[in-house]
């Protein structure tokens, strides 16, 4: 039997071997690899509808590809976790390739990309108790902060509920935080020094407690002032230009910074394959 058989045969007439192999999962020993960092492959984009990388539209709209890829990213030596939404984060139970990964869980994708609605964006994916319940390390959620749309309050509130609710079980929250326009219609992040020490410092506030909390950010300039605003650890995010690995071994250098989350400039690399552009950036670590 294939494995997309054996997908389809567990989701069509065993679904409750999805929480069977969750509470089977060997569980990583530490947030770490052995290089003293985390290293995690992002999949989180489709549940949003963003499902483009580089010049292809519809790129990631093959689950079985997208499965393939994230698959032989995380077979690659270094690469210790992954971060996706329920079916993603399912399909890779079953297929076994969850074994001694750090995994995180994705929760508010209700902000579709493109909608008049993006900026309220609801919590529809996973909560802090399925998280736990699955034995989950984390949870992960974007935090888009637009100063004209009074959708942010609502987001605002949600995340600081939902940071709260992972620290009470003891597990990492990690909050991508920008400052958000509407240019033409459509959101923009601001990437700007003064806009991310800003967004930065709203989204360590967030909770009942900070212990559990991570930041998820992008480089920007300055990055040695921006990453001086806060003493939370923080993890870098992806960019789509070659020029992003010398971007992203400068950030590394800096005492905050604790690893990549890294998704489609891996997954669907310029050139070469998915293990090159791994290996490639693993090797910044």
């Amino acid at each position: 039997m294939s494995d997309l058989d054996a997908l389809l045969d567990v989701r069509t007439r065993r679904p409750d071997a999805i929480a069977a192999a969750a509470a089977a999962r060997r569980k990583p020993t530490s947030l770490f690899g052995s290089h003293g960092k985390l290293m995690i492959i992002a999949a989180d984009h489709p549940a949003r509808g963003a499902l483009r990388a580089g010049d292809d539209p519809l790129a990631m709209a093959n689950r079985v590809d997208l499965l393939d890829r994230i698959s032989t990213a995380l077979a690659r030596p270094g690469v210790n976790g992954v971060l996706g939404t329920p079916d993603v984060l399912e399909d890779l139970l079953l297929l076994g390739a969850l074994e001694d990964k750090v995994v995180i869980g994705s929760m508010n994708r209700g902000g579709l990309a493109g909608t008049s609605f993006e900026i309220d964006d609801r919590f529809t994916a996973y909560d802090a108790g399925s998280i736990a319940a699955a034995g989950f390390e984390g949870g992960k959620m974007l935090l888009r902060i637009d100063p004209d749309d009074p959708g942010t309050v609502a987001t605002l509130q949600a995340c600081g509920n939902a940071v709260g609710a992972l620290a009470a079980r003891r597990r990492m929250a990690m909050v991508e935080p920008f400052i958000s326009h509407r240019v033409d219609g459509r959101v923009r992040n601001e990437l700007t020094p003064e806009a991310m020490i800003r967004a930065m410092t709203v989204a360590a506030g967030l909770g009942t407690t900070s212990a559990y909390t991570w930041l998820k950010v992008p480089v920007v300039r300055d990055m040695e002032r921006v990453m001086a605003a806060t003493t939370l650890p923080a993890l870098i995010l992806g960019g789509e230009a070659e020029a992003a690995y010398g971007e992203w071994s400068k950030a590394l250098d800096l005492p905050t910074v604790q690893g990549l989350v890294i998704g489609r400039s891996l997954l669907y690399p310029a050139s070469g394959g998915v293990a090159d552009a791994v290996d490639r950036a693993v090797e910044l670590l």
